[in-house]
Formats: C-alpha cells, structure tokens, sequence
C-alpha cells in the first residue's frame, strides 16, 4: 500500500484583487496541480470573485471585514492535510510552494513561512518594517526562536495547526497571532 499524496489546499484571502488574482491562482496551479485552490472574498468591490472564478478556483466569500476574520473562516471551513495560505496580489513566489510543503512533511512541521523577497516597497506597508522587527524581536525574547518575516503571508500549515487555531484572540495582526499560535 503506498502512500496517499497528502491534500492540498490553497487558501487565498482576497479584498480587491482583480489586479493580480487570475495570475495568482495560475501561479499556484502550476506550481501544486493537485491542489485545490480557494479564493476567500472579503466583500471586494471590484471583480476579484468573476476573475477568480474564471481562473478555476472555488471562490468562497467571508462578509466580516478583516482578513483575521477570513483566516478564521477558510481553517474552519476548509478541509485538507497541507494548507498554503498566501494573498491574492502575486507579493509572494508560487514556485517556491513546492518545497515549503516538502519542508514541512519532510520535518514533520505544524508551520513553515516564506519570506517576502520583493524589490517592491508596495509589499511593506510604512511602519510595517518597524513594527515587524519589534513583533519579530519580542516573539524572538518570548519564545527563544528566529522569524525572519514575521507578518509574511505566505505560509504552509498541518491539519493539526489549522484545526487547534483559536477562534477568536486578541486584536493583534492575524499574522501575529499565527506565529504566536505556533510558537505555543
């Protein structure tokens, strides 16, 4: 009995990204086919849903504002082994998909993140560089351990990580409360 390929879910928060969301859900296509590729919508004003649906995802739409409350409504809802969470704006690379997720069964990890490497100040909203090595720094302190990209999107998850994710916490970035969550 060999193995079954363990399932793949992509998990695209989106909010106004016609601009780049067809391009985005190709990107992860090509680079995992097996997976299934869902755009969560959070109330986007633009075409962002008819584009990605026409791209082939399962497009699904969470009406409270904020993507923490769409991170919360794709790890309930959605069902899979491997979850890969990045945002619908091409910030992050799909290539690299591939071996975030083997990183993640070949060590037996609840989490593997992928840096932003952009040439892109867009990518870093102001104040973010400052507040990300501040969060950065004091999770380090906290916990003993090294992020480089703490507020990075882009991220492969367990079932176990997903599934054990609080519901409702406190009113940090949903990013943080991520690596908080796998740090504990």
């Amino acid at each position: 009995m060999g193995m079954t390929e363990p399932r793949i879910a992509v998990l695209l928060p989106c909010y106004n990204e016609e601009a780049a969301i067809a391009q985005t859900v190709a990107g992860f296509r090509a680079a995992l086919p097996a997976a299934t590729i869902y755009v969560y919508d959070n109330n986007s004003k633009d075409r962002t849903i008819e584009l990605a649906r026409a791209a082939g995802a399962v497009v699904r739409s969470e009406r409270m504002q904020g993507k923490g409350n769409v991170v919360r409504r794709m790890f309930a809802d959605v069902d899979a082994d491997i979850y890969v969470m990045a945002d619908g704006d091409t910030t992050y690379d799909a290539e690299a998909a591939p071996q975030l997720v083997k990183k993640l069964l070949d060590e037996q990890l609840d989490m593997v993140v992928g840096s932003r490497v952009t040439q892109e100040d867009a990518a870093y909203r102001r104040g973010h560089v400052m507040g990300n090595k501040l969060l950065t720094g004091m999770l380090a302190k906290l916990f003993g351990r090294s992020f480089t990209d703490i507020l990075s999107g882009y991220r492969v998850f367990s079932r176990r990580f997903v599934k054990s994710f609080p519901v409702l916490s406190g009113g940090f970035e949903i990013e943080t409360e991520i690596s908080v969550h796998a740090l504990e």
